[in-house]
């Protein structure tokens, strides 16, 4: 290369080393500064607080507040949906997931899990019913499918819908519900004679209860709760009517593992960022850390990881823009995305020492909520037998 040609090359950007932005198109660019600008204002000032107590207060109004930004179901097209591009979900995926996992599984539980169950498998009636103001973050929506005995395998499920004339007769228990308690409609999916069904439940139902887990320490900063269904009896026009056995939870699940693809790497380069500026800083032996050879290695190694990380989500993306992305390369994302983001975040705590495990600093908490992150949406070890079953063609699952 010649010295002009090297002269004339854009600088090298540690915060974009591979040069990704230049995939993205302005509106891209805009909703990504859009959900970043709000979550430093709204978020980043008070989740250390937020997290040290257990709790998000103040959910209904952060909810009506993603919705004005059009966070909400912005994937879904009508019905006061945003119609956004995967691309564009998945980098306002990132930038919530950057504030902290909580906030991203809010959006995801009421986007790619309960109103995309309304808005695929759902009657008109109930399209226009819930996802306006679903939309709109009035009302919050959760969804009901892993069991206090059955995760990895729904199709185990316990919860029971029987008809009775014209209606049904719901009863069972769903656990690990995010959002529970704050929602004014649950999605719950449960066995029928007919096979498997969802069911659109309005949480003040009678027999519909929905008490908070408390005593976390992942994801403290989110809604998490039991479902409890004791003989709710619900119309028959409650029924999801599109869809019939575990293909509709799953779809659900596809799509909210492919917002964990690209939150996952919020996560990560929330830490990363706090590697680099600490090892700026802090100093030892008479200078910044940051420049010893091991150190060094440490961030040349997570930066590597992370940006890998956004350009696999970005590829999944397009694929899922243009029709082509298929579950198994989901679970290829999901797997290795929130694997790496762990990773990285354990380096960053290495590198920020003691202050490492201080809410003073993001990391701990990033940390400790991807271990959630880890397991909900599908264990590594369910991914792993996805992708070995697509590469061998042999089902290793039972």
């Amino acid at each position: 290369m010649s010295e002009g040609a090297r002269r004339s090359l854009p600088p090298f950007d540690p915060a974009d080393p591979l040069g990704i932005d230049d995939l993205l198109a302005p509106d891209d660019l805009a909703v990504r500064t859009t959900v970043r600008q709000w979550a430093a204002t709204r978020v980043l000032p008070q989740i250390a607080d937020w997290y040290e107590r257990g709790e998000l207060p103040g959910i209904r109004e952060l909810a009506r507040e993603l919705g004005s930004l059009g966070a909400l179901g912005m994937s879904l097209t009508g019905y006061g949906c945003t119609g956004a591009s995967a691309v564009q979900y998945g980098l306002a995926c990132l930038e919530l997931e950057a504030a902290d996992s909580g906030i991203r599984s809010l959006v995801s539980v009421q986007g790619s899990l309960a109103m995309y169950a309304i808005h695929r498998f759902g009657s008109e009636e109930q399209k226009e019913r819930w996802l306006p103001p679903m939309a709109a973050g009035e009302i919050i929506g959760c969804f009901g499918l892993t069991e206090p005995d059955h995760g990895s395998d729904p199709a185990a499920m316990r919860t029971y819908a029987k008809r009775d004339g014209s209606d049904w007769v719901l009863t069972g228990r769903k656990m690990w519900i995010t959002n529970g308690s704050v929602a004014g409609v649950a999605v719950v999916w449960a066995r029928t004679d007919e096979g498997i069904r969802g069911f659109v439940v309005p949480t003040d139902s009678p027999g519909f209860s929905a008490p908070e887990i408390r005593h976390k320490w992942s994801l403290r900063a989110s809604v998490t709760s039991e479902l409890v269904m004791d003989e709710v009896r619900l119309p028959a026009d409650a029924v999801l009517p599109e869809v019939t056995g575990l293909r509709g939870p799953l779809s659900c699940l596809s799509h909210a593992r492919y917002g964990i693809v690209w939150g996952s790497m919020g996560a990560a380069r929330a830490c990363f960022e706090a590697a680099l500026e600490y090892a700026g800083s802090r100093e030892q032996f008479g200078r910044p850390i940051g420049g010893f050879q091991l150190t060094q290695a440490k961030l040349a190694d997570m930066a590597v990881e992370l940006h890998k990380g956004v350009l696999l989500a970005h590829h999944l993306g397009m694929r899922m823009d243009a029709g082509t992305l298929r579950p198994e390369q989901v679970s290829f994302g999901k797997l290795n995305n929130v694997r790496e983001a762990i990773e990285i975040c354990r380096t960053a705590r290495t590198i920020l020492g003691a202050n490492g495990i201080s809410l003073e600093y993001p990391v701990m908490r990033h940390a400790t909520n991807l271990e959630s992150v880890l397991t909900y949406e599908g264990t590594v070890e369910m991914h792993q037998l996805v992708l070995g079953k697509a590469l061998t063609g042999l089902d290793a699952f039972r």
